[in-house]
């Protein structure tokens, strides 16, 4: 899944819109529900998607700073527990006009937990 957007100190956006996995069911029953589960205000290194229940792709947003502003516009469904290292360093690449990375970046692998 590429990284489309990179803003340093703000969010890291990727996105796959024929997204098939594990995420997915826990995902999509979060955005119909419209839920915020894990955190009423948002932190660094939270993970979540849009609200937009309509929308079938995925839209992935990290952020790497506390970002109240987000809380009307993501579904927060986890939070990066290890490699905040690696967020921070996406945070530093090179980018265009339009915060798009000017070399590609994505997840190539991620695991989910859930918390019981």
């Amino acid at each position: 899944m590429p990284f489309r957007h990179v803003i340093k100190n703000f969010v890291i956006q990727g996105g796959d819109f024929d997204f098939n996995g594990a995420a997915q069911e826990w995902i999509m029953k979060a955005k119909a529900s419209g839920e915020n589960a894990l955190s009423p205000k948002h932190e660094a290194f939270m993970i979540g998607t849009t609200k937009n229940p309509n929308n079938k792709g995925f839209d992935l947003f990290i952020t790497t700073a506390p970002i109240p502003d987000l809380n009307d516009k993501l579904i927060v469904f986890g939070q990066v527990i290890n490699g905040q290292d690696i967020v921070q360093e996406i945070e530093e690449v090179d980018t265009d006009e339009h915060y798009q990375p000017k070399t590609p970046i994505g997840i190539i692998n991620i695991t989910l937990k859930q918390e019981i």
